[in-house]
């Protein structure tokens, strides 16, 4: 009986834990509160990562910048680009795929509510854990992507202290030691440890996120909705999904033999002891690439929901637009070795990934063509959202270019591990997914809260930011074509990058102005009423059918689907274009 006793008074105390402010937000399954977390969660890593970019411009922004030691710089721009990739980016569109997928199918929830939190906490801490890191000094220092041998090391060779030393003298040490018949270490401490470790809890997060959004989009769709009614936004989060489901394997087990030769002895990587550096470059772009259109194709499918409604109508080749996603999905995994052609691969191997490379512009441009065929001679309405959305556009086609460029051997020969690279990489992730989720944020915002943030502070935020990266990352294509190495953490003067760099850094200024604006628009607007209509925008999709914010439930019964612009169609039947219907 007292044990009984204990329990029953354990859940009551438990139930009204949950019932409190910040209890039924820790506690929650709703997949509304799980995408509010991802996106809030996703915002603040942005924030650590703009730092860390302010940072790395300021030891830039003259010759012999003295702001940062050359160990600490290889720390803040590893994690830079861990965070802005595995924290800010991923995060963020699963926040609004969480959100928006079950209301967009006509769901209840997701089809594993459990599972779902589970993810969102396992991301949460897999970052905390990361930042961790840097209390000890023990931050990542190799890179986003971690090259080996340059996170390499045996324990025989943990003595040799090369953790102070630039990546350049601890190649060099470790190639003198190996020349001594030593074994020789490039990155003793726990630096690629906690890399591994983190990248690997924020991997599992991602794998259940992506099982559980398949389940939930190919099992829970409302009546009616076939697959080819459904939203784009929903079938970029699939193939999303998938592209996850088959790509993280590979990095997994690229950081396991990582793990392995670090702290049991192993060799996979280390070619003195017949391993192969090249291994761990295979493994992890096998992942890397596809990761580019992990990141993109969330993107691609939130600009192609804003457009048609600001545009006033359908999107131009519907069929056209989801299934180039699907292709893009496919030849993602074809061409991870472009990353590699300065590495000595066969000539065979070099014109098969070039020519994959080249394939796959092809349906990524018909996206481009049909997004700007969806606004030609539309009603067009250049509300904040349509402006990223436009602003998304000619920036991931600048982007889109010059990653073409990069697929032509002899050019990549001449850029590769240059700024050229560093260009082309901002231009597709920040001109491209940046731009796509401040686009999201806006669209969707009065969906998630009730209230819609300030339009005049909404367009000063996208010029600020439109006009920055440009100032920001453009220059860093001219620095790399006259020779400056990427990941190098200062220069001499009278190279001819002086003014190139400062130009930069100038760009970072205001992209913080327009993070500062936008913080203040949110801030400003979350403290009014919420009082915005179910549908502010005349949309088309089934997530504006119910209130805003939506209840518990979602919808008070299932709606039936009978176009691919739900609730578009029921409101103007006049101008329903019900052909879609036979679909």
């Amino acid at each position: 009986m007292a044990v009984g006793t204990i329990a029953t008074r354990g859940r009551a105390a438990r139930k009204r834990w949950s019932q409190t402010p910040l209890g039924s937000w820790i506690t929650t399954t709703d997949h509304k509160k799980i995408g509010i977390l991802y996106i809030y969660t996703g915002i603040i890593f942005f924030f650590l990562g703009g730092i860390e970019a302010a940072l790395i411009r300021w030891q830039l922004s003259t010759p012999d910048g003295k702001l940062l030691r050359p160990d600490v710089y290889d720390q803040i721009f590893t994690m830079h680009g861990t965070t802005m990739i595995f924290l800010f980016v991923m995060p963020t569109m699963a926040g609004f795929g969480n959100y928006l997928v079950p209301l967009m199918i006509g769901a209840r929830d997701m089809a594993f509510p459990r599972l779902n939190a589970l993810g969102y906490w396992l991301l949460f801490f897999g970052g905390i854990f990361l930042y961790s890191s840097f209390i000890s000094g023990s931050a990542p220092n190799a890179g986003w992507f971690s090259y080996a041998p340059l996170t390499e090391c045996t324990p025989a060779a943990l003595s040799q202290g090369l953790g102070s030393l630039t990546f350049q003298q601890q190649a060099a040490a470790a190639a003198q030691a190996a020349a001594q018949g030593g074994q020789g270490c490039f990155a003793p401490g726990q630096n690629a440890d906690f890399w591994i470790i983190g990248i690997n809890l924020l991997g599992i997060a991602s794998l259940l996120g992506a099982l559980n959004f398949i389940v939930t989009i190919l099992r829970l769709r409302a009546p009616g909705m076939t697959i080819n009614r459904m939203p784009l936004f929903v079938w970029m989060t699939m193939v999303t999904s998938f592209l996850l489901v088959f790509a993280l394997p590979s990095l997994t087990v690229a950081s396991a033999l990582l793990l392995f030769d670090r702290h049991l002895g192993t060799h996979f990587y280390q070619a003195g002891f017949g391993g192969d550096p090249l291994l761990w470059q295979h493994l992890f772009w096998s992942f890397g690439h596809p990761e580019v259109y992990i990141l993109i194709l969330p993107a691609f499918g939130m600009i192609s929901e804003i457009l048609p409604v600001f545009s006033g109508k359908p999107i131009f080749g519907y069929t056209f637009v989801a299934w180039s996603g699907v292709a893009i999905g496919f030849l993602s995994f074809t061409v991870w070795a472009h990353h590699m052609f300065a590495v000595g691969l066969p000539t065979v191997a070099q014109a098969f990934f070039a020519s994959s490379t080249t394939l796959i512009a092809i349906p990524t441009a018909v996206k481009i063509f049909n997004w700007v065929a969806t606004t030609w001679h539309g009603r067009l309405r250049f509300h904040t959202p349509m402006l990223f959305a436009t602003g998304f556009i000619a920036m991931f086609l600048i982007g889109g270019l010059n990653g073409a460029a990069l697929g032509v051997v002899p050019f990549d020969y001449q850029i590769t591990d240059t700024y050229f690279v560093v260009a082309h990489i901002h231009y597709v992730l920040f001109g491209g997914a940046a731009m796509a989720i401040f686009g999201g944020i806006f669209y969707w915002f009065p969906k998630m809260s009730g209230r819609r943030l300030n339009e005049s502070l909404g367009k000063i935020q996208f010029w600020l930011m439109l006009i920055g990266m440009n100032i920001a990352f453009f220059p860093m294509h001219i620095l790399g074509l006259i020779g400056m190495p990427r990941r190098q953490y200062t220069y001499p003067p009278n190279l001819g990058w002086d003014g190139l760099n400062l130009l930069s850094s100038i760009g970072v200024l205001f992209l913080i102005a327009a993070f500062l604006v936008f913080l203040f628009n949110f801030v400003n607007t979350i403290r009014k009423p919420a009082d915005q209509p179910a549908d502010p925008w005349d949309a088309f999709t089934l997530e504006w059918a119910t209130s805003s914010p939506p209840p518990t439930e979602n919808f008070e019964t299932i709606p039936v689907v009978r176009s691919r612009r739900p609730l578009w169609d029921q409101k103007h039947p006049d101008k329903a274009d019900w052909r879609t219907a036979a679909h």
